[in-house]
């Protein structure tokens, strides 16, 4: 398996350490330096092969933002950051992904796989087959879907609701939960409601996708991220 060299920049001893404790769960990581200010981290870059910087905004004498501005053949980045007003001046920038602190270990390893699926794909067997399949309780019984057959899932409260080319599920569980473990690429969250396949979008605009002919809200906190997801597509 491929290594991914990685330094971590981040004022925050706490943080740092979270980082530092998710790093050794994932195997193709490799932490080689952790930074406490962009400085630091600038002039490490000049003298040693990094993979992959996670990065926080607020950082002193240099923020994260700026000290993007600076990199030339950048490695990945992957943001790390209490406030989320920086995620589109971080998505200009091509990070590979932006997480808000505080970071759980499931968000923490979509992140990163994200990653391992682009850097390396070669060594990735199907990755189009990633969680084919999920199971789901309801009525006390297991019930198997296939992320194949999904169109979107809407929240409601403590449960949601799976609409499915064979039939519409409802199960016990959070939207964010599930969120957190969705491929990625394939489904996207565009309401604090909804989340959509995105093959199954047929149509978009500034505030609603069409979804098998239904009519879905655009949240307006996910607006300009979803214009970059589907305009990339």
């Amino acid at each position: 398996m491929t290594k991914c060299n990685c330094i971590i920049i981040e004022d925050e001893p706490l943080a740092a350490e979270i980082l530092v404790q998710y790093i050794k769960e994932v195997a193709f990581l490799k932490l080689i330096k952790v930074c406490h200010d962009a400085i630091e981290a600038s002039d490490y870059l000049l003298n040693n092969k990094v993979d992959l910087i996670f990065l926080d905004i607020q950082l002193p004498k240099i923020d994260g933002i700026t000290f993007l501005k600076t990199l030339h053949n950048s490695p990945k980045v992957i943001i790390t950051s209490a406030y989320n007003q920086y995620a589109i001046d971080g998505y200009d920038h091509n990070v590979i992904d932006y997480l808000l602190k505080p970071i759980s270990l499931s968000r923490f390893l979509k992140a990163v796989h994200k990653l391992y699926y682009n850097q390396f794909p070669n060594e990735v067997s199907s990755p189009e087959s990633e969680s084919e399949f999920m199971f789901f309780n309801v009525n006390k019984k297991k019930v198997k879907i296939y992320l194949k057959d999904v169109f979107y899932i809407e929240s409601q409260k403590e449960y949601i609701k799976i609409f499915t080319s064979q039939s519409t599920v409802v199960t016990k569980m959070t939207i964010t939960d599930l969120e957190d473990i969705l491929p990625e690429r394939e489904f996207l969250r565009i309401h604090r409601s909804f989340i959509v396949a995105k093959n199954k979008i047929d149509a978009f605009t500034s505030t609603e996708v069409e979804v098998n002919k239904k009519l879905i809200p655009i949240g307006r906190s996910y607006k300009e991220l979803i214009k970059i997801q589907l305009m990339s597509q």
